[in-house]
């Protein structure tokens, strides 16, 4: 399998990231936008073409969604993506799929000081679970457990778990969200769409009359403090974020290390280390002795989906 050229991809609600990997070497990463193709086949048919069409032996594909015997549906996108059909129409060996963060996971324990940036302070403690979640379109969350010479990384749905509220202010939140939603689940604050439901649910909260505003703009106003209600909203996404990656520390005994992925977190970097997210993540009552050493960090290395999947495919994990 040295030879090989294989296939990596790491696809989200929003874009579709592809590459080609060979011999240990990375290929660019190409963006795509997942609205301009109605199949993901599409997505890779077009991919290919640009590269003069190679001969891909077998892929790997990271997906914003749960796995079920080799096929994904895709969560926040009308997509299907299954491993068989992709080795049928590229004339593939194979095709593993794999949700997004548990790629994610396996590129935890190959990332260097450089791809991260520390939030408060800890230690890792060496050979103990590393915890991983990240807010994007939706909400993932993985461990990565060190076991044996390769470990074994445990992808999840944890996203979709309850949210929690740690004082009345929050508790009404939800309760706004209860009344749209039914269940509010982590991921309907933690995310993009979650942090316009903050936005939203606040202004009626307050009476506050503001304009409808997207995630990107939410953030933009809140760091620049032109908006209240956007400030508002940044602080408790903040404060969320801390209290659920906190919850992953004491159910994983991720004594290694609670890690930050995805797109939003680097963009609110000059926002969190003042906010409420450590006290939160350390606020376990009689067990904050034990989250307290716990280093957390955000991942701001481009590509560590990619990172993750490079480590599985050198191992021919298929």
């Amino acid at each position: 399998m040295a030879d090989d050229l294989v296939l990596l991809g790491d696809i989200g609600a929003t874009n579709a990231r592809l590459a080609l990997y060979r011999n240990g070497a990375l290929g660019p990463v190409e963006w795509m936008a997942a609205a301009q193709f109605a199949h993901f086949a599409e997505a890779v048919e077009a991919f290919l073409i640009k590269r003069g069409r190679p001969a891909v032996s077998s892929a790997m594909i990271a997906v914003a969604g749960p796995v079920e015997r080799n096929r994904a549906e895709m969560t926040n996108r009308g997509w299907i993506i299954d491993g068989a059909e992709l080795c049928a129409q590229f004339r593939m060996k194979r095709a593993r799929l794999l949700n997004d963060f548990e790629a994610t996971g396996w590129s935890l324990p190959h990332l260097d000081p450089a791809n991260l940036h520390p939030l408060g302070r800890g230690a890792p403690v060496p050979d103990t679970p590393l915890a991983v979640l990240g807010p994007g379109s939706g909400l993932g969350v993985a461990c990565y457990v060190p076991v044996g010479r390769r470990g074994v990384v445990l992808a999840s749905e944890g996203g979709h778990s309850s949210l929690p509220a740690s004082c009345e202010r929050e508790d009404r939140v939800i309760g706004h969200l209860r009344a749209r939603f039914g269940h509010v689940s982590c991921e309907r604050a933690l995310s993009g769409p979650g942090l316009e439901n903050l936005y939203s649910a606040l202004a009626v909260i307050d009476g506050d009359n503001v304009p409808q505003r997207d995630a990107p703009a939410i953030t933009k106003a809140g760091l620049e403090g032109t908006c209240p209600t956007s400030r508002a909203a940044l602080a408790m996404f903040c404060a969320f974020l801390g209290a659920v990656a906190g919850n992953l520390a004491l159910t994983y005994g991720a004594r290694g290390g609670v890690f930050i992925a995805g797109g939003i977190a680097p963009r609110m970097l000059p926002f969190l280390p003042d906010s409420e997210f450590r006290s939160r993540f350390e606020a376990k009552g009689r067990m904050r002795d034990y989250v307290e050493p716990i280093p957390t960090s955000v991942i701001v290395h481009p590509d560590a989906t990619f990172v993750g999947l490079q480590a599985l495919a050198a191992q021919a994990e298929f």
